[in-house]
């Protein structure tokens, strides 16, 4: 495992060791291995995490009557090491607190281990580690294999029932001797124990003196301010813990001078922490701010304070959630008086983060590197920035917008003062005193309304005005792009914003025509019904600018000329279309007979998209009988499109493009794209059967939707022939799959899988009746294999709408409660599938839900089983039961395993089937834990390779 050694050398050894910590060996080699004296720290501590892991998993493979040994043996290595090294007799610890869990006959673990242990100054460190372990490991005792009620009772044996002795060894302990007062172990402690321990105990004794005392010397401060934190996160429900409040509240307010005086001392870490502690006290204490806000203003000052003097924003992020908080509970009528009072600590907030949002002045004068090559508080800065607005944003709430408003146009007017008379082209003194303002305006555009008529008639024209620097270019073009809603609102001031943002096209900085792309999107796309008379200039500007801009601004201009386009009268649609379209297929023609390499392609794509964009906006309102002018145009480029499928068979960019492309026209045109239906189909079940490409099906899926039984204007017809194209595209699929590995073609299984999703609700009774369901749910038992999560997801969402199809009632394909009763017909058909596919299905499932699936497949995986125990509860529990008995040798105890069935036999005969998904869960959760990676002897439930022969 040396990093010199080679990749695979280091593989080989990785596996070697995980085999080895499931080995039997295991248990007598890591004994070895930390007794032995010619071994390294490294090898000893991987022994006693190895140990650690086998006491928490394979405990099972020790006889109870050795476990007494086994603890004698861990206390004894624990004296080997009780002088360090530090995380090998932490490990130790933790061996021991989990064995304490498991082994239910051990009374007095506390006591044993003091009286082991404690007497002994130089073995008091090992008691005051296994102190801070023990209720940490319990508390995440799921991972133990016990049942509820024994961790529930070994949890009142050793945590509550220990509570009152383990307070009274730390007060004892902190008052041996000053050093120990001062041990950050001393402060762990006391933060592992403060949910066992009431809090009144805690903060009555001297412990409370030893947390305050540690925040004023360097070797236990941060194990102080982790404590103090605890302690005061621990009284949120401030009406129980009011007396605790009483007393926590002004120790913490007498920390407000730290602050002062760790900014003079440039102490960074210091600073952090008692500001961490005043955040954490806002936080936690809200409630009692918003009813007593006399009372607390200190505290709320102090947060206020702790943000003003973090000259380098080290801290100021801890107070983010706070002032939210606080937000919220101002904003309830109920709190309006303390809003009143907090008034002014807002708008003094909006100072401070204004102030925080100015770019630093960089010594050396260089302007375009601001941050003198610190790329890591560079990239801080901008992260904070944003969190910054949401500050301001929250502050809008409290102070209202015009007084919010009113902060940053004073602050542009101070700079016009004082450094406008020295601005000049190519100079913006003070620049940094500019930009920071207009940035606060674009922060909290949110929140101003469209009828705002004190601030921003003052402000729209100053922005407008500002001088060209590219930082402030920037920031006053985005700016503008925030309040297009309130411009749709007054149309005066729309001619020279619009003016600012298009001249914006022609700055010589790319980051300034990039913001210009984005603003007159969203200017056209809130205005476009004040645009309407302007659709032949903007087609000028639109072609003129659109190939001097970078792929994403050429999408944001597109889409906003496509906005303005929408709005034009139905009986101009076609040729408004045209003169915007012809040009972009015209070179979409173009590069289609100059690409020959990838850089093309992707470039041809991106064009394609382009045209899709408009597709996507004009969807022209015409009446049921009449042609649809949009549907007119997409006639006539159709045939170039169905060629570029053909021509570009191999290019995954192109396919993707034109078919994201025949999707919108179905989904913005609906039934009046029926003339083109057979067309499309011919083309997507041409291009499947080559290219292979998923792309496809997802574009097959959207006419599954769109001409499905019961849509008006669609007969039959129509629903058999798209119940034809479906099974050729199925067919395709499965002969793909038969052919290739899941892993190779990931989004593929995932949009057919969508598709087949759809085809069950749309079309069930065409598409369960179907010979070809067999294959399909065969495959998705067999794809269930792959390991990547979207996949996965698609083939269980298919199986829980199929199945659905097995009960009463059918699952809803839309929004509509009124859900049909499904046919006997159908559910027996549904019960025939399961009786084919049910014993690899419940085998796949169980399988992935122990082994291979991500996290956020075990909600559906799960769902999947209860579908199936509903259906059929005898038949599913003796597949789940041939499952287990598959597991390999050694993964799981005999008892568990009965003790499993039987749950599940018992839910069976008492009714409560769906009390079977928690049992499954917490079985499979279990044994994953355990098993974080397949064992030895999987194979028996390895995933068959899936063969179609249709």
């Amino acid at each position: 495992m040396q990093t010199g050694a080679e990749r695979a050398q280091k593989e080989e050894a990785h596996l070697y060791l995980e085999k080895f910590q499931k080995s039997q060996e295991a248990w007598t080699i890591t004994f070895e291995i930390m007794q032995s004296g010619g071994v390294d720290v490294a090898a000893k501590l991987f022994a006693a995490t190895t140990l650690k892991g086998k006491i928490v998993y394979d405990l099972h493979q020790v006889p109870r009557s050795q476990l007494t040994t086994l603890r004698d043996s861990i206390m004894n290595n624990l004296l080997t090491f009780h002088a360090g090294p530090k995380p090998i007799r932490l490990q130790l610890c933790v061996c021991l607190a989990n064995l304490a869990i498991q082994m239910l006959e051990w009374k007095g673990v506390l006591q044993f281990i003091v009286s082991t242990l404690g007497s002994d100054p130089a073995t008091l460190p090992c008691v005051l580690d296994f102190l801070r372990v023990l209720p940490e490991e319990v508390t995440h005792g799921r991972k133990i294999n016990l049942t509820e009620s024994e961790l529930s009772i070994r949890t009142q044996e050793l945590l509550q029932d220990n509570a009152q002795q383990a307070t009274a060894l730390l007060i004892q302990y902190s008052q041996s001797s000053p050093s120990a007062a001062r041990n950050p172990q001393l402060l762990n402690c006391i933060t592992s124990w403060m949910r066992e321990v009431p809090l009144n105990d805690i903060v009555a004794s001297p412990l409370l003196k030893v947390i305050i005392e540690g925040l004023s010397v360097d070797e236990p401060f941060e194990a102080a301010v982790e404590c103090l934190c605890s302690l005061i996160a621990e009284t949120k429900d401030v009406d129980e813990y009011k007396s605790v409040i009483s007393i926590l509240y002004p120790q913490v307010i007498a920390l407000q001078p730290k602050l002062a005086e760790y900014a003079q001392e440039e102490d960074a870490e210091k600073y952090k922490g008692i500001s961490r502690i005043f955040a954490e006290a806002g936080e936690s204490w809200v409630l009692l701010i918003a009813r007593m806000p006399t009372d607390f203003r200190p505290l709320v000052q102090a947060v206020l304070e702790s943000a003003a003097l973090d000259e380098q924003r080290d801290a100021i992020s801890h107070t983010f959630k706070f002032w939210y908080d606080l937000k919220q509970y101002l904003t309830l009528e109920k709190y309006m008086q303390a809003r009143m009072q907090f008034v002014d600590i807002y708008s003094r907030l909006v100072d401070i983060m204004i102030g925080h949002l100015q770019f630093p002045t960089p010594e050396s004068g260089d302007e375009k590197d601001l941050f003198e090559g610190d790329r890591e508080q560079e990239e801080k800065f901008r992260e904070f920035r944003h969190q910054m607005g949401d500050v301001l944003k929250d502050c809008c709430e409290v102070m209202g917008v015009t007084e919010c408003l009113q902060k940053p146009y004073d602050l542009i007017q101070a700079w016009v003062q004082t450094s406008g008379p020295r601005a000049g082209p190519g100079r913006v003194p003070d620049w940094q005193k500019l930009e920071a303002p207009l940035f606060s305006l674009r922060a909290m555009g949110r929140m101003v309304p469209p009828d705002e008529n004190i601030m921003l008639p003052r402000l729209i024209p100053l922005i407008v005005q500002i001088p060209d620097h590219y930082k402030v270019r920037f920031q006053a073009v985005m700016a503008l792009g925030r309040y297009t809603e309130w411009t749709a609102e007054h149309p005066d001031t729309l001619q020279p914003q619009l003016d600012f943002i298009m001249a914006a096209f022609a700055h010589e900085d790319k980051e300034v025509v990039r913001a210009a792309a984005l603003s007159f999107k969203f200017f056209c796309n809130d205005c476009a019904s004040l645009l309407t008379n302007y659709v032949d200039p903007l087609q000028l500007f639109y072609v003129a600018k659109l190939e001097g801009l970078p792929p994403n601004s050429r999408e944001e201009l597109t889409d906003g000329v496509a906005s303005v386009l929408a709005k034009v009268p139905a009986d101009q649609v076609y040729a408004k279309l045209k003169m915007y379209c012809d040009p972009l297929m015209q070179s979409i023609v173009n590069m289609a007979n100059q690409a020959n390499d990838d850089v093309s392609k992707k470039l041809l794509a991106d064009r394609i998209n382009l045209l899709t964009i408009f597709i996507e906006w004009v969807k022209p309102h015409v009446g049921p009988k009449e042609e649809n002018p949009a549907v007119k145009y997409c006639q006539e480029i159709f045939p170039i499109l169905g060629n570029l499928v053909s021509h570009f068979w191999d290019c995954v960019p192109v396919l993707e493009r034109v078919c994201r492309c025949w999707r919108f026209m179905i989904l913005s045109y609906r039934t009046a794209m029926t003339p083109l239906l057979p067309e499309l189909a011919t083309k997507l079940t041409q291009g499947f059967a080559v290219s292979k490409q998923g792309c496809f099906l997802w574009a097959t899926a959207s006419i599954v939707r769109e001409f499905s039984r019961g849509i008006d204007d669609v007969g039959d017809g129509v629903t058999n022939s798209v119940f034809q194209f479906y099974e050729e595209q199925a067919k395709t699929f499965l002969r793909v799959m038969t052919d290739r590995q899941p892993e190779e073609e990931p989004d593929l299984i995932e949009d057919f899988y969508r598709l087949a999703s759809e085809m069950v609700l749309y079309y069930p009774s065409e598409a369960i009746t179907s010979t070809l369901m067999e294959s399909v749910l065969i495959a998705a038992c067999r794809l269930l294999a792959i390991l990547k999560e979207e996949p996965i997801l698609a083939i269980l969402h298919f199986l829980r709408d199929l199945l659905g199809y097995g009960r009463d009632m059918a699952p809803s394909s839309s929004f509509d409660t009124n859900r049909q009763e499904v046919p006997v017909v159908l559910q027996n058909r549904i019960k025939q599938l399961i009786n084919g596919a049910g014993l690899e299905l419940v085998q796949r499932i169980m399988t992935g839900m122990m082994y291979s699936f991500p996290g956020n497949c075990f909600p559906d995986g799960s769902g999947v089983l209860l579908e199936l125990f509903e259906l059929m509860p005898q038949q599913v529990a003796v597949w789940v039961q041939q499952t287990v008995g598959m597991l390999p040798p050694g993964s799981i105890t005999p008892q568990e395993s009965e003790r499993f069935l039987n749950n599940i036999r018992q839910r069976i005969e008492s009714g409560e089937i769906r009390m079977i998904r928690t049992i499954l869960q917490d079985f499979t959760n279990s044994y994953r834990r355990r098993n974080v990676a397949p064992r030895e002897g999987l194979g028996r439930l390895e995933a068959s390779r899936f063969r179609f022969s249709g």
